[in-house]
């Protein structure tokens, strides 16, 4: 999951931001692992859509349910930390170092085939998308502007998308 406000530990999106306001180069520790990353409005708007259909008919859909990227946005960290170091752009760079830290996996994916095919949904926003709206909030963060406006207005264009 990533999107603006996100500034928990050994997560690649803040990880990133942190080293970048510092001026540091951003360290990977697995740059070939895969996540299934998306902007954390997309399963707020599948868990709505399925809410709508738990009201409408509950017993159908009184299920586990996945909401989670398309398969073209299962990237690499590599992938992801290029792209935020392209679009904050100021000099950002990384380096890849084989540093210890929490177990992580090297491939993560989610099936959201049935979501998919039974709600009738989809993610709104590429991975590309995703990324370029979560740097916009760390930038607008970091002008210290105002980041409600910026989550407001980013809410109202996936909104649109999504109409």
């Amino acid at each position: 999951m990533i999107g603006g406000g996100d500034w928990a530990n050994d997560r690649i999106i803040p990880d990133c931001i942190r080293a970048i306001k510092k001026r540091n180069a951003i360290i990977i520790r697995n740059p070939s692992s895969t996540r299934p990353w998306q902007h954390v409005l997309e399963p707020l708007g599948g868990y709505l859509h399925l809410c709508k259909h738990l009201f409408t008919d509950g017993a159908s859909y009184s299920e586990a349910w996945n909401f989670g990227p398309d398969e073209d946005d299962i990237k690499s960290v590599r992938y992801v930390v290029e792209k935020v170091c392209k679009l904050w752009g100021e000099g950002a760079a990384f380096i890849e170092k084989n540093e210890k830290g929490p177990h992580e996996s090297s491939f993560l994916k989610l099936d959201c085939s049935k979501a998919k095919s039974r709600l009738m949904w989809s993610p709104v926003w590429n991975l590309n998308k995703a990324l370029e709206k979560t740097i916009e909030w760390y930038k607008c963060y970091s002008a210290n502007d105002n980041v409600k406006n910026m989550c407001l207005k980013q809410i109202d264009e996936w909104i649109e998308a999504n109409n």
